[in-house]
């Protein structure tokens, strides 16, 4: 059987990433995919799936995403909680997006999603 390591996971996330970032979406759907077979149980790939669906416009899939199979996974996940705010804030939602938002910037243990979730409750 294939094996992915750790280190090789990681720069697909981030190739994965960089075509979010150049509107390759396809592209990074089929990273994911991939990742999805050989490291479904990383935190990071939950992110990278929310910045995606936030990336494409689709903010409550990036809510329904992120509380159906993100937090499922990963419920002390501070970076889910921020692009769950995040998705909330795109639609305009912005009491439904306080209790995530707060959640990730009083979180101690991901500095970078306490960072961002401060940033949007700006």
């Amino acid at each position: 059987m294939f094996e992915l390591k750790t280190e090789e996971a990681r720069l697909l996330l981030n190739i994965a990433l960089m075509a979010i970032g150049r509107n390759r979406f396809q592209s990074a759907l089929k990273i994911m995919a991939a990742l999805d077979l050989y490291r479904p149980d990383q935190e990071a790939l939950a992110s990278v799936k929310a910045i995606f669906l936030i990336s494409t416009l689709n903010f409550q899939g990036a809510v329904d995403y992120i509380d159906n199979v993100g937090l499922v996974q990963f419920p002390q996940s501070a970076m889910l909680q921020a692009f769950k705010g995040m998705a909330y804030l795109r639609m305009d939602k912005r009491r439904e997006a306080e209790e995530p938002l707060q959640i990730a910037a009083n979180q101690t243990a991901d500095s970078a999603a306490a960072q961002l979730a401060r940033d949007l409750l700006k």
